[in-house]
């Protein structure tokens, strides 16, 4: 016979489970949204006290030398942000998957012992 309690039960878990994820994703892309905008504000400010040394520059190699410093910084910087970031979005996805462990640890089993007692029966 089907039991309505445990029925209900299993719902109410599997609500806290989704909303439990639901909040560590959320915390997770807000987080991720913060360091990209900080990163963004960084790159902003430092384009233009570049810009604004590079109009002070009065001969051609100093413009040169000044401009491949500031390549190789800024690239040097992006390759950090986006290893950075990589991290923060791999963090998530085990967080997110983390809340799901368990349940499905259990419901295999419960499978696995369902098929030994069906095998056992035949």
């Amino acid at each position: 016979m089907f039991a309505f309690d445990e029925a209900n039960k299993r719902n109410k878990e599997a609500m806290d489970l989704v909303l439990k994820s639901y909040a560590s994703m959320a915390k997770g892309f807000q987080a991720i949204a913060a360091e990209a905008t900080d990163y963004s504000k960084r790159s902003f400010e430092e384009s233009v006290a570049h810009i604004e040394r590079l109009s002070s520059v009065r001969s051609i190699e100093t413009a040169v030398e000044l401009q491949t410093n500031f390549v190789k910084s800024a690239y040097e910087g992006y390759v950090a942000e986006a290893t950075k970031l990589g991290e923060m979005y791999a963090d998530l996805a085990r967080s997110a998957y983390k809340s799901y462990e368990a349940p499905v640890a259990k419901a295999a089993a419960n499978v696995k012992a369902a098929a030994a007692q069906a095998a056992a029966a035949a």
